[in-house]
């Protein structure tokens, strides 16, 4: 490996919350559990026998599937309580699913996503050592050539994360915007996303953070999860003109 390189993965380790992992469902809060145990036990009829099969991933993974924890989401005021990593990985899944994306770790990365897009101005901000924000695409792509290879990485992923967040969400405002002004479309988008997913995936920034296959599959399925997106922002999500997802969950809607 080179000697530059080799820097910048010690140089990595210090900028690591910058990458996006899937590690949703690592972060479960008590609320959440509760919130399992509740929907799927309700009464607790089986003491102790839901949280045994929680704490083994498959099992896990299988209750999280159950269209019961789905509806007690999307139907119950007591969702207020529960963390943004349990909400979105509901929710992402679901529609991921019902859009020919059957992959947990893929829901995860994109439930994690609009978790962190959700909490700070996480989308504006790819590098956290660089306090200029950076709102538009251009601006990160300008940075590239200049960059060295850690905030390379970062902003190639980012660059696929941002045309993600905002095609999968905004949809109808990218296609006010194309109509009215001649901005690009949403193929722009996912053709950049994708692109840029597909680059971040052969760096080796991307083998250290286990990002490999969840980078070539965003860049092979952007189209299918950003409809699935589409579908999430129609029909769980309560969007406005200018919204920022600091406020989300704002209204939660029972799907038709």
């Amino acid at each position: 490996m080179p000697i530059e390189l080799e820097e910048e993965l010690v140089e990595g380790t210090r900028k690591s919350m910058n990458v996006i992992q899937a590690n949703c469902r690592v972060q479960f809060t008590p609320a959440d559990i509760d919130f399992i145990l509740s929907a799927l036990d309700p009464g607790r009829r089986i003491p102790d026998g839901i949280l045994k099969l929680l704490a083994d991933p498959e099992t896990r993974d299988l209750l999280l599937d159950d269209r019961h924890l789905y509806d007690a989401v999307v139907d119950g005021l007591d969702c207020l309580r529960i963390s943004n990593h349990f909400y979105f990985y509901i929710l992402v899944r679901h529609v991921l699913r019902r859009n020919g994306v059957d992959d947990r770790r893929m829901a995860d990365y994109v439930a994690e996503l609009l978790a962190q897009f959700s909490s700070t101005d996480r989308d504006r901000h790819p590098v956290a050592s660089d306090p200029r924000p950076m709102d538009y695409l251009v601006d990160m792509l300008s940075e590239i050539p200049h960059a060295d290879e850690h905030t390379r990485f970062l902003l190639r992923a980012h660059v696929g994360n941002h045309s993600l967040f905002l095609s999968g969400l905004f949809l109808g405002h990218i296609q006010f915007r194309t109509q009215i002004k001649a901005a690009p479309s949403v193929e722009y988008y996912e053709s950049l996303g994708s692109a840029n997913f597909k680059v971040a995936s052969c760096h080796p920034l991307a083998e250290k953070y286990n990002l490999v296959n969840v980078f070539l599959s965003l860049a092979e399925c952007f189209h299918s999860i950003r409809l699935a997106l589409n579908k999430l922002a129609d029909e769980l999500l309560f969007l406005e003109p200018g919204f920022a997802l600091q406020s989300l969950p704002a209204r939660v809607i029972k799907e038709a």
